[in-house]
């Protein structure tokens, strides 16, 4: 797995109830996520990822996914998820200084929500953060610019497991 920002525009998705979708019920609350979010944050990634590139294939079945975030991604790194409504609608996963992950339910996308997970980032990484996104995905590059995110490399994809050109781009506090 690999790390992208795959925040996507659509509508509701299936196991979405209607009550989380964008404009329904309060603004999600952003918290720690523990064992019992591995499942609905997995989908969370797997409905962001289907809507954000869908001409990017995947290098793991949903099961695998899912099997992955309740293995790893939760017990071993610092998750946070925003939850509207009693349903997961975004997470954030910082490992070291990388953010590893950064997934919104396609329907919460230009909600601010990815901007409450980048300074939330920021806040617990001060002293700098890497990420990497796939070079086809042109609005996470304006999303991680805008939050001054520089490009510090290009790979062809060899490095990753989906075989897709990417770019690792790095955030340094300017006041330090």
């Amino acid at each position: 797995m690999r790390a992208d920002d795959r925040q996507a525009a659509g509508g509701r998705r299936g196991g979405q109830p209607h009550s989380a979708q964008r404009g329904q019920g309060r603004q999600p609350e952003i918290r720690r996520a523990d064992d019992g979010d591995a499942l609905a944050a997995a989908d969370v990634w797997l409905r962001s990822y289907a809507a954000a590139l869908p001409a990017v294939r995947r290098a793991h079945s949903d099961d695998e996914v899912r099997g992955w975030f309740r293995a790893v991604v939760i017990p071993n790194h610092e998750t946070w998820v925003a939850v509207a409504d009693g349903a997961v609608v975004g997470l954030l996963v910082l490992a070291e200084a990388e953010l590893e992950q950064l997934y919104l339910d396609p329907g919460w996308r230009g909600q601010g929500l990815g901007d409450q997970f980048v300074h939330l980032a920021k806040r617990r990484r001060p002293d700098g953060l890497t990420l990497v996104t796939f070079q086809v995905n042109a609005p996470a590059q304006r999303f991680y610019e805008r939050h001054g995110f520089t490009e510090v490399a290009r790979t062809d994809g060899s490095a990753n497991e989906e075989h897709e050109p990417d770019i690792r781009y790095a955030w340094r506090p300017t006041d330090r």
